[in-house]
């Protein structure tokens, strides 16, 4: 099963059978202050250096939460993501609990986007799924509901079942719902990675649809964290994740290596051309601190 997002020029491709695709997280000002202030001040050209950034260390689609308190986030999500249309090639993904701020980033967003996230949660459901549904655009459904988060990756793929359903309902395929099956911190709870993976195998099995992760939430409140984060990614790619928001500089290793151990890359050339990339950035930030 395919989910397909699109910019202006270029299309990417998520699927079992297709190399993992990166989600670029960094421009959510959550916990980031220098990105809260730039959005509160309209400094637009330091969120178009993290966009580029992310896109030259090997982000295939990019992350665009506004979300800072007093903001207006319906006219900055749309000069952002106008902004972002016109300097970065990859796919958008809209990310707000708020429909109004939604709305104008899909109104703004070129080709087809994704839209980051909706719920089993009856309200989220109302609110969210029309608007996927009028801009065709794609969907991450959380796997909690109004109950809060299972606990089981039973009650997980219920979750997951419910929000399928009713997409299908209203005319959005299967193939346009990448569900997240919800990554907690194993610092409180040392079987919260297991759930998660298990849940990851149940999806495949039982839908077959694609999946995101936040890997790096596993390891909250644990030292040595990236570790942790490339642990458990490489494992949840194995069970069948095949997306992830994260920081492509610091996970990307890992999804590169998966997909060439796992044959989904001919000749090593993703490989090959990702660690090339780094060597260089790398050496230009060097020279840029030295």
């Amino acid at each position: 099963m395919h989910t397909i997002l699109k910019s202006n020029t270029k299309e990417v491709i998520i699927g079992i059978d297709r190399p993992f695709v990166m989600i670029g997280e960094k421009i959510n000002p959550t916990g980031r202050k220098k990105l809260a202030a730039a959005l509160s001040e309209g400094n637009l050209d330091y969120v178009r250096q993290l966009a580029e950034s992310q896109v030259a260390w090997g982000a295939d689609v990019l992350d665009i939460n506004v979300g800072v308190p007093g903001l207006d986030e319906v006219a900055v999500v749309k000069k952002l993501v106008e902004l972002l249309a016109s300097v970065v090639d990859v796919p958008l993904c809209l990310d707000s609990a708020n429909p109004a701020v939604l709305a104008a980033g899909l109104a703004a967003a070129p080709g087809k986007p994704l839209v980051n996230s909706v719920s089993g949660e009856e309200k989220k459901l109302e609110m969210v799924l029309p608007l996927v549904k009028e801009r065709g655009a794609a969907v991450i459904g959380l796997t909690m509901d109004d109950n809060g988060i299972p606990k089981t990756p039973e009650e997980r793929v219920a979750v997951a079942e419910k929000i399928i359903e009713r997409a299908a309902r209203m005319g959005i395929p299967v193939e346009d719902i990448i569900i997240d099956p919800l990554v907690l911190t194993v610092g409180s709870d040392s079987k919260a990675a297991l759930i998660t993976l298990q849940t990851v195998e149940l999806l495949r099995k039982e839908f077959g649809v694609n999946i995101n992760l936040g890997a790096s939430n596993v390891s909250f409140g644990l030292p040595d964290r990236l570790t942790v984060n490339q642990t458990f990614l490489a494992l949840a790619i194995q069970m069948g994740a095949t997306c992830s928001i994260t920081d492509p500089s610091k996970l990307g290793p890992t999804a590169r290596s998966a997909d060439l151990l796992l044959g989904r890359d001919d000749n090593s050339m993703r490989y090959l051309k990702y660690f090339r990339t780094a060597e260089k950035l790398r050496a230009a930030d060097a020279e840029k601190t030295g």
